[in-house]
């Protein structure tokens, strides 16, 4: 930034800022319109989200693959609908849990919600863990191959006749990198990225790659990152998932699925709601999916913040010196300068 945005953004000068909550479209380049709150699950970036929208104006934009299947609120997390009656929230609840949605569908949606709010001289904040989704908005998707049912079907094979673990396997041979990024039980993901390389030839993480240094980053995005100590997450992960089960967790799933919905879809396949299936259909017992659910978050946050802080662009910050900041957006641009 150079030295005549700092002198604007904190009024220096004769002239005071008229307030500090006015809007980065005023503050900052035309060129920036887009600011991300990302970080590890239960870490803080929905209450943080709410007071940074308020000061800069922003409108928030979902980047949670989970959050935008409709029916699934306790186990994702959704924003309370008095949260979302505060700022306007874009992508939640916008399709069934048994229609596709992946991040090409993301990046579509989201270019146009970003036009509309850009045009409103409002700014788009993109908040969420699914570092996929952020990543193919800002750089583009690579070009890879389409489906081809006939790949999808070998797959299916494979899983059926020898678990879940084997595809992992086969994709940790193939491409290790994009094996060590990806869950087990993510087979979404883990059969998307074998698709792509028994069409090809290459490692998906090998378009990735290329892909990026060919295109760098398409969209100029302000970038903040949450973050704890680990001991800290951890209790709040725990702590957070003793919540959902309070709330209804349990009674969610079951009503999923006496809708019809399939156990095997891939949002009832996301953390919580593979954990209690079973349980629902007496396979585990209760303390035996509980204790998979909590250790399962916790490696999906550490994956979470490994695929963050690859990222050299994102400020660092722990939730509370925002929280007891008077002014957030002061407090990250400070430590931008």
């Amino acid at each position: 930034m150079d030295r005549s945005s700092q002198g604007f953004l904190f009024g220096r000068g004769p002239r005071q800022m008229n307030t500090e909550r006015q809007s980065i479209t005023q503050v900052l380049p035309v060129h920036f319109p887009l600011v991300a709150l990302v970080g590890p699950t239960a870490v803080g970036k929905t209450a943080l989200s709410l007071r940074l929208a308020e000061e800069i104006r922003a409108e928030i934009i979902n980047v949670d693959s989970v959050q935008v299947f409709r029916g699934l609120d306790i186990g994702a997390a959704k924003p309370s609908p008095e949260e979302q009656q505060k700022v306007p929230h874009y992508l939640i609840d916008v399709v069934d849990a048994d229609e596709p949605f992946d991040a090409a569908d993301f990046v579509r949606r989201a270019m146009g919600i970003i036009r509309s709010i850009t045009s409103r001289g409002k700014v788009a904040l993109l908040v969420g863990g699914t570092g996929l989704y952020l990543r193919s908005l800002l750089e583009g998707l690579a070009p890879c191959p389409g489906r081809n049912p006939m790949v999808r079907e070998m797959l299916h094979k494979i899983q059926t006749g020898q678990g879940k673990g084997a595809l992992h396997e086969l994709l940790a041979r193939i491409d290790p990198e994009a094996a060590e990024r990806l869950h087990p039980n993510d087979t979404f993901r883990i059969k998307r990225a074998l698709e792509v390389y028994y069409q090809t030839g290459e490692p998906m993480s090998i378009w990735q790659k290329r892909h990026r240094i060919a295109t760098g980053q398409r969209l100029p995005c302000i970038k903040i990152g949450l973050t704890r100590p680990r001991k800290e997450l951890y209790e709040r992960i725990n702590a957070r998932i003793e919540a959902m089960l309070d709330a209804g967790l349990l009674q969610e799933v079951k009503s999923l699925l006496d809708r019809g919905y399939s156990p095997r879809l891939k949002p009832l396949q996301s953390l919580g709601y593979r954990h209690m299936i079973p349980f629902l259909k007496r396979e585990i017992s209760f303390n035996e999916a509980l204790a998979q659910m909590k250790r399962d978050t916790r490696h999906y946050a550490k994956r979470q913040l490994t695929w963050f802080r690859a990222d050299p662009e994102i400020r660092w910050f722990h939730p509370e010196t925002l929280r007891k900041a008077d002014n957030i957006w002061k407090k990250i641009m400070g430590s931008v300068i």
